[in-house]
């Protein structure tokens, strides 16, 4: 045998051994079948390398010793609910039917129970909410919380910064938990040596490295943006901190464009119980007792805006819990159904529901920002807009720049917002937080927001849509083919 068919051979074993490996790994771990079959076509076509990219991503495993802390906290900061006075938790009765199932699936999935809202601001632009942060750090008086996938300084993000170095000197206790990826220049640069010194922890989340990679998957990220100054106020949203006037500006979208909501009331209780999860699961520390006054909320003040769900999603967690809130909302709907967001790279059940949803007569629009920062996820999305368009779903792309504003209204009376894109990452891998809430004047503000980026948007026509190339075509579904792993 020569030489050259001995590598053949060797080869072709290698092929084999490595196919059946990940193929049986894939059945083993009951993958959805998109992804699993993603996988394998993917080691077929590229073994070596596709098999490296499996064990480094595949599947979704976060560390013994992260998943053990998580496993043991949570019953544990549930139970703070139960201190609750009555008077903090929303009215099931006063929710319509698919209002809610909607509520009974949030409290089902993540063990948080509905509560009332005192206080809901639907705040856009990044100027207004960064100027409105930095004024609830100045008061601060007790603690304050941070959560963030992202930390960039310059511009007025480096207001943030002061007013938190501000507040740790007079004696509030300041912690921040970053994504340890999506903030690695932030963890090297000066800024964070003069907060620490001021007496602010700050920590870093699911941190990376060849060696953690080889038990702990890599692209597991904690993208949940949260705020908690007291335990009387929270932030959550789509905006991380960053000053879109200087934030990747040379991505060539254009400026980022978030909103946020700040809440006050008993769902604050719950936005912090995320944190404090989250800070144990990182450090290993327990709480210190909580900040907000439970006394203050036995009695329901005379104007409370509605309910709210608060719904924590990861791989931590039963599963793809914000896909199941989706789900519902799409096919509870009976009027209207609108959606912003980034990223838009839905698995099969998503894609279908909006297209059932819009075959019915609830008329969908999905507003996507016509430029983003990922070309593959660029073609992967729009390769889902012929189905769409053709089923009878409103697409209309925005202008203004790169649209990161997640939210999702339904019927004008409920509310879906908070960090997840409708991507599969979101939808099943990160760690996100979204806001359920049950109010029409909450929803008509959202939906006034939407409005808005609709007028700055171009629609989306089906007849010019199918008249593109045919390679452009061919390249937007190949990489859909691929989506499951984006």
């Amino acid at each position: 045998m020569t030489n050259a068919a001995t590598l053949e051979y060797a080869f072709l074993g290698l092929h084999t051994v490595l196919f059946l490996t990940v193929s049986l790994r894939v059945v083993g771990h009951n993958l959805a079948p998109s992804t699993g079959l993603a996988w394998i076509l993917l080691v077929a076509l590229f073994p070596v390398g596709g098999f490296l990219l499996y064990v480094l991503v595949g599947e979704r495993p976060l560390g013994r010793l992260r998943l053990r802390r998580m496993v043991e906290g949570h019953r544990p900061f549930l139970a703070r609910f139960a201190a609750l006075p009555a008077g903090a938790f929303g009215d099931l009765a006063a929710l319509t039917v698919e209002q809610g199932q909607l509520a009974r699936l949030g409290t089902a999935t993540s063990g948080i129970p509905l509560l009332r809202c005192d206080r809901v601001d639907v705040i856009a632009g990044a100027d207004t909410i960064l100027k409105a942060i930095v004024a609830d750090l100045n008061g601060a008086r007790r603690a304050c919380d941070l959560i963030f996938y992202i930390w960039q300084d310059g511009g007025l993000a480096d207001g943030v910064a002061d007013a938190l170095e501000r507040a740790a000197r007079r004696g509030v206790r300041c912690r921040v938990l970053l994504d340890a990826v999506g903030s690695r220049p932030f963890f090297r640069g000066e800024r964070i040596a003069r907060l620490r010194a001021a007496g602010v922890r700050i920590e870093a989340a699911l941190p990376v490295g060849p060696i953690r990679a080889l038990f702990v998957r890599a692209d597991l990220r904690l993208h949940r943006k949260l705020l908690i100054v007291d335990g009387r106020i929270a932030y959550t949203g789509s905006m991380n901190l960053v000053d879109p006037h200087v934030f990747r500006r040379e991505a060539g979208v254009g400026e980022w464009v978030d909103a946020m909501i700040r809440i006050e009331g008993p769902p604050v209780v719950a936005l912090e119980t995320v944190f404090l999860e989250d800070w144990l699961a990182e450090t290993g520390e327990l709480p210190t007792p909580p900040v907000h006054p439970l006394a203050a909320w036995a009695e329901v003040p005379a104007v409370t805006v509605g309910a709210a769900a608060v719904v924590p999603s990861g791989p931590d967690l039963v599963g793809d819990d914000i896909r199941r809130l989706v789900l519902a909302a799409a096919y509870g709907a009976t009027r209207e159904l609108v959606v912003t967001t980034p990223y838009f790279v839905p698995d099969e059940a998503v894609t279908t529901a909006l297209e059932s949803a819009a075959m019915r007569g609830v008329t969908v629009t999905l507003i996507v920002p016509e430029q983003v920062d990922s070309r593959l996820v660029r073609y992967a999305s729009r390769s889902f807009f012929d189905g769409l368009l053709a089923s009878g779903v409103r697409i209309h792309q925005f202008q203004g720049g790169l649209l990161h504003t997640k939210s999702l209204t339904v019927d004008g009376e409920t509310t879906l917002f908070g960090t997840f894109n409708l991507d599969i990452r979101s939808l099943r891998l990160n760690f996100e937080i979204t806001l359920v809430v049950f109010d029409p004047a909450v929803t008509a503000a959202v939906r006034a927001l939407q409005a808005d980026y609709e007028r700055r948007s171009v629609a989306v026509d089906l007849i010019a849509w199918r008249a593109r190339s045919p390679v452009r075509r061919f390249v937007e579904n190949l990489v859909r083919l691929a989506s499951p792993l984006l």
